[in-house]
């Protein structure tokens, strides 16, 4: 029988279901036929393959060919179908042996020449192809970026030929390892090439620890974007699932991933000109945003008021789900979407309020207007606002002798992210209610310190529990069980426009 049946993966947010290619070659005037909601550039692999199989010194078979690819109500997009359907041909039609294709996947674009070129999002293809027990066979350009899934057979290949030779076990493939280390913080970006700005370093500490978002107020040119950059260089080091799950979202995005940033957390800085759309993603095919390429990093967001309102309301259920739904007329897709929101604003219109040389005139309705374009429910989901004030020009003549750098901060980070994984296997910024109940006890008189700290101030009962989760923060970067009444009132020194607003 003149039919061949091969395994191929296709693209849907960031899975990649299986797609079964079936191939049969019948008597008949000679056409080629491509069936199963394939788009225009599969449509178009007849032509790509037809040439690489003619130029792989192979015969192209004058006969009625029908490819199918099941299911058929999937939609098919791109050129990774092209190598299954040329080797579903060459199988059909008895030129290769068909005997070992049930146990192998395959995706790869084909040149003309049957020189194998690399595709978009090939992880998790290699994360469902270890689900299935198959092997799989990828172009080379992609071979590094699937062997990062561990407990999965790569085989590398470079053209139509190699394929063939492993296929027809003349030349088997031998299966391919990644073998690189991961790259280490930018040199350079250190914390202390900060000037002075010990509190905002403390408070980028405590973040960076908890996982906690994090406002900055101040000037322009005190160090806000600086110490923001920096943030990376403390955070703890990424485990495999988060690294797996982060690079899974870039390989499915329009730049694709690269492995020189493995095991690197993201840092996403959109400008105050992106759309709601650039920011959660989207399109007729969802494609992740920034909320999601910055999974297990950073999003950073400097002049935020000058962000269009309806573009930051956005922000408000990814932020406490962790997650984010595109749907469309003709398909949904979920997204991780747990990123730490570090963003920054100036305290005013002109951004020199409270300056002693005058040179602020904004009134005070400009300041309240200004302020305003943040509204107060993405005002209560941030756990921290701190002022970042003007630093003396005096000091920038002076070299820094703070012994706080990057490496000692992060090692104190790592300690106190330890404790809260071995604790309840969270980061402190995703403790639940119930959680809370359990890790941040406090006694009558601590108890009473809060109570009359939100009363004064006016918190919401989310303000109140996210002072507690950074309050147990605190309490693990001192390694102390407990929480005490300095490390409440540490915590709510962090609020500081919940303290500004008071009525």
């Amino acid at each position: 029988m003149s039919l061949a049946i091969l395994y191929s993966r296709a693209e849907i947010g960031i899975n990649a279901p299986l797609v079964i290619v079936e191939v049969h070659i019948s008597n008949g005037l000679p056409s080629m036929s491509i069936v199963g909601l394939p788009e225009t550039a599969v449509k178009e692999s007849k032509d790509r393959v037809r040439g690489a199989i003619l130029n792989a010194q192979f015969e192209f078979p004058a006969r009625r060919i029908t490819v199918n690819l099941a299911p058929a109500d999937l939609p098919k997009e791109g050129g990774r179908y092209d190598l299954p359907i040329a080797l579903g041909i060459l199988a059909a039609s008895a030129q290769i042996n068909k005997r070992s294709l049930q146990q192998l996947e395959f995706v790869g674009e084909l040149a003309l020449t049957g020189e194998l070129r690399g595709i978009r999002g090939i992880l998790p293809i290699a994360l469902q192809t270890r689900n299935s027990k198959r092997q799989l066979v990828v172009p080379t350009e992609n071979a590094d970026e699937a062997a990062l899934v561990g407990d999965t057979t790569v085989l590398a290949a470079r053209h139509l030929l190699d394929v063939c030779a492993h296929l027809n076990g003349t030349s088997p493939l031998t299966s391919h390892r990644y073998t690189g280390k991961p790259r280490g913080p930018a040199p350079g970006a250190d914390m202390s090439d900060v000037h002075s700005q010990h509190h905002a370093k403390r408070a980028l500490e405590i973040a960076a620890a908890g996982g906690h978002s994090l406002l900055m107020i101040g000037p322009p040119g005190t160090g806000k974007t600086m110490l923001a950059s920096r943030l990376a260089g403390i955070l703890p080091e990424m485990n495999e699932q988060e690294a797996i799950e982060s690079a899974t979202i870039a390989s499915i995005s329009d730049r694709g991933f690269s492995i020189a940033n493995w095991k690197q957390r993201p840092f996403r800085s959109p400008h105050h000109t992106a759309s709601g759309v650039a920011l959660v993603g989207g399109g007729s095919n969802p494609r992740p945003g920034e909320i999601s390429l910055a999974h297990n990093g950073i999003m950073f967001l400097d002049e935020l008021p000058e962000f269009d309102r309806r573009v930051l309301e956005v922000l408000r259920e990814p932020l406490e789900s962790g997650k984010i739904t595109i749907s469309r007329a003709a398909r949904q897709a979920e997204f991780p979407a747990r990123f730490q929101l570090i963003a920054a604003m100036n305290s005013c219109p002109c951004g020199y309020l409270g300056d002693t040389g005058g040179r602020c005139n904004c009134t005070s309705e400009q300041i309240r207007r200004y302020r305003a374009r943040i509204s107060g429910p993405l005002l209560d989901r941030i756990d921290m606002h701190i002022e970042v004030p003007a630093i003396p020009l005096k000091l920038m003549h002076i070299p820094s002798k703070d012994p706080h750098d990057s490496t000692r901060i992060r090692k104190r980070v790592q300690r106190a992210r330890s404790r809260q994984l071995d604790r309840c296997g969270l980061p402190n910024h995703l403790l639940d209610n119930q959680d809370i109940k359990q890790v941040c006890r406090l006694d009558d008189h601590n108890s009473h310190i809060l109570e009359q700290a939100c009363k004064h101030l006016g918190l919401s009962a989310r303000a109140y529990h996210r002072i507690l989760k950074v309050s147990r923060t605190i309490a693990d970067l001192e390694e102390s069980e407990a929480i005490s009444a300095i490390h409440i009132s540490e915590a709510i020194s962090y609020r500081r426009l919940d303290r500004e607003f008071i009525h």
